[in-house]
């Protein structure tokens, strides 16, 4: 399975802020739209990444306020990405390897969306009860081992 499976049953959507937009703008939108992240990006370009993680970070060191601080003081400004050809497994262990629970899936120069550690962990879990389906049907379906019914045996 690959990352562009995930993306065409999850839709395109892309929640973004602007690198000089202020932190509690930023918080206020992943607060109402319920989503714990949000791809920075200046002049079509992806700069960086905002997750709760960074929003939490920032809120600490300012001594538990959000004050005047602007989203490109918070964000990752290099948050680690894959492509929409990349394996489900390789981009779990890089997710894992990081402690990334958001990925922004690059093609190129061309964003193509975002997923989260649940939509991979989601994608993992639906193909392998996909995968224990066939195989209880396989062996449902078995021979009953008389040797006119088993494959290959001479009749």
């Amino acid at each position: 399975m690959k990352v562009s499976d995930i993306l065409r049953v999850k839709g395109g959507t892309l929640f973004t802020v602007q690198a000089d937009e202020p932190l509690s703008r930023a918080m206020n939108d992943m607060a109402d739209k319920d989503i714990g992240s949000l791809l920075v990006m200046s002049h079509g370009t992806l700069v960086g990444m905002l997750t709760f993680r960074e929003v939490i970070r920032q809120v600490v060191k300012n001594g538990g306020q959000v004050g005047q601080t602007r989203v490109q003081e918070a964000m990752d400004a290099q948050p680690q990405t894959c492509s929409s050809d990349n394996d489900i497994d390789e981009v779990r262990r890089m997710m894992l390897e990081h402690h990334a629970r958001y990925m922004p899936i690059m093609d190129g120069a061309v964003l193509m969306g975002v997923i989260s550690f649940y939509d991979v962990a989601k994608a993992v879990v639906e193909s392998q009860d996909f995968e224990n389906k066939m195989l209880k049907a396989y062996i449902r379906d078995w021979p009953d081992g008389s040797p006119q019914e088993a494959p290959g045996a001479p009749n």
